[in-house]
């Protein structure tokens, strides 16, 4: 994703004619023969004075806007916003300094005076002392860019698991076309084991690996739109009857998750069948994944946090109202794209990939970020998800998981029996009512739980409201 900073030319323009006006209007003589007895200095003094204080006011006017495009990737971007403030701080009371002594104007007294040494002084320390302080706390972000460390998805990358990736560069909005049964063979490209179509996609290269199968990126030619097409692979599965279960529950999932059609969740575009690859096309996004933001270092602010969550509750709230349980709610399966979007991806993406095993007793879902239902192996509904939203919720806040263990076993005996972790413990600064929401969401029991997403929605909105800006 790229920023535009043409915006950038206004501010430019302003601060040059200040520079260049201010001085020629204050040596004409209406403004050099006129004194103006409150302020203790003449017009051409209060010009100057005006002028320095645009040119000063577009400085700190520019470093807020541009702190409002650099976005928290938890790398370079994070850093640059952190020392934005205080930098632009430092330059203005410098620039003040140097401005004050040139034009000998007397609102605070003569230069060098005790007023004038303590505010100039104050002012040099205050700022220098946040840009430290801001370059410190924020050092590991500035270490994570230097190191390269992948946490921003583009269509240059390729991510390290095939299920953590998804799809299309534009948030344009299509029907779901109805899921597409097998295909007839389609060449592959030499040397490279990469299909040259999926269906009528065709295929432009491999995204990624994982557990599941492939993520590749594929044009639909007809649209000349960009998709990204998750695949799994039907041959791991021996026995015929099973095969056929999981092709019928994969295009009942895939037209399910098709028909979802709201501003938060990823739109499914389509799914098929070929060359024992089972695919679905959805849409390609760029921007960053949540769990970048569920870092000590890299922690979002605490209304941001809620507010992300909040968004995601409801894209929940409206997939529950159409039947559709997610059952992998978790930070690499929630973006952050353009203007701050949340989009939530691989609904019913859990299921599928358990459908394709052979194993029986085979846990859907990612383990830390699973219900009690679901670590036991029983049955789920949209209560599952609120419970893996208020561990995203708890993690999004603290930087810690409320449920954490060495093995699979003790993990699994955790989120079903012991307590989670109490929030104020990590982050007493927040109202007592998010520790409440926090607490409802991560009951053991669902039907002590928040019965819709929306509800807890709601409560983090009501949040939000009374929390100061």
């Amino acid at each position: 994703m790229t920023t535009s900073w043409g915006w950038i030319g206004p501010y430019f323009i302003v601060i040059v004619l200040a520079v260049l006006v201010g001085p020629f209007l204050a040596t004409l003589p209406l403004f050099t023969h006129t004194y103006i007895p409150p302020l203790g200095m003449n017009a051409a003094q209060l010009v100057r004075f005006i002028a320095d204080g645009i040119c000063l006011l577009m400085i700190w006017s520019a470093a807020s806007r541009a702190r409002e495009d650099l976005k928290e990737n938890g790398k370079g971007q994070t850093f640059l916003r952190a020392i934005l403030f205080p930098t632009a701080l430092f330059v203005i009371v410098i620039t003040t300094f140097q401005a004050y002594e040139a034009h000998g104007i007397s609102v605070l007294g003569p230069p060098k005076q005790p007023l004038y040494n303590w505010l100039i002084t104050g002012g040099l320390i205050g700022s220098a002392t946040w840009l430290t302080f801001a370059w410190v706390r924020h050092v590991d972000a500035l270490t994570r860019m230097c190191a390269g460390r992948p946490c921003r998805r583009t269509v240059r990358e390729e991510p390290a698991r095939a299920d953590k990736t998804d799809a299309v560069r534009a948030t344009d909005e299509a029907v779901p076309s109805t899921p597409t049964r097998p295909a007839s063979s389609a060449a592959v490209r030499p040397g490279t084991g990469v299909p040259a179509t999926l269906g009528r996609y065709q295929v432009i290269k491999e995204l990624g690996r994982g557990a599941m199968g492939v993520v590749y990126l594929g044009k639909d030619p007809t649209i000349q739109r960009f998709v990204a097409i998750k695949t799994m692979r039907l041959n791991d599965i021996d026995k015929d009857d099973d095969l056929k279960e999981f092709r019928d529950r994969f295009f009942r999932e895939a037209e399910s998750t098709g028909r979802l059609s709201h501003p938060n969740i990823i739109t499914v575009y389509d799914a098929g069948e070929q060359d024992s690859l089972a695919y679905i096309a959805m849409e390609y996004l760029e921007g960053v994944l949540l769990n970048c933001y569920c870092q000590k270092s890299t922690l979002v602010p605490a209304k941001q946090a809620l507010q992300i969550v909040a968004t995601v509750a409801e894209a929940l709230d409206y997939a529950h109202s159409q039947g559709v349980i997610h059952r992998d709610v978790k930070p690499p399966n929630i973006m952050i794209v353009k203007q701050r979007m949340v989009k939530v991806m691989d609904f019913g993406i859990a299921k599928m990939a358990s459908a394709s095993k052979t194993q029986s007793s085979m846990i859907v879902g990612t383990p830390r970020y699973m219900s009690p239902e679901q670590a036991t192996g029983k049955d789920v509904d949209g209560r599952s998800d609120v419970f893996s939203l208020g561990i995203v919720l708890f993690e999004l806040l603290t930087g810690e998981r409320p449920f954490d263990a060495e093995n699979l076993p003790a993990l699994v005996t955790r989120i079903a029996k012991a307590p989670h972790a109490p929030l104020m413990k990590y982050r007493c600064d927040l109202p007592t009512r998010v520790q409440s929401i926090v607490d409802r969401a991560l009951q053991k029991d669902f039907q002590h739980r928040y019965r819709h997403a929306g509800d807890m929605a709601q409560d983090l909105r009501e949040v939000l409201h009374v929390m100061p800006r």
